[in-house]
């Protein structure tokens, strides 16, 4: 059998959702939107701390384009935009508190 004829199907869903969540920050993003209530650009920047302003505005457009979150301007002065979780979104966060959840039980054992 030539190797090409042995090389194991690529799951394309995984493949899939690899591509849209796979940003360095997109997990963390839908977590502190969906499960801490933080809404506004600014307060999620305070939350996750190391990320770039550019970096945070880049994926907030790509999750939103990815049909995960809503963005809404409320056309006001100051500026105020504030960012929700579509169904999709929310659909999601069942699998990120599993995620969570494994991380808590699994991941305090390595440090």
């Amino acid at each position: 059998m030539k190797k090409t004829e042995q090389a194991i199907q690529r799951c394309v869903t995984i493949s899939t959702v690899q591509k849209i969540l796979g940003g360095k920050w997109k997990i963390e993003i839908l977590y502190y939107i969906g499960r801490q209530n933080v809404h506004r650009f600014g307060e999620l920047r305070r939350h996750i701390g190391d990320i770039t302003e550019s970096s945070l505005t880049k994926q907030l457009r790509e999750l939103e384009a990815d049909g995960f979150i809503n963005r809404h301007d409320f056309k006001e002065v100051p500026p105020r935009v504030e960012y929700t979780l579509t169904e999709l979104g929310k659909s999601f966060m069942s699998v990120l508190d599993v995620i969570k959840n494994w991380g808590d039980m699994n991941l305090k054992k390595n440090e």
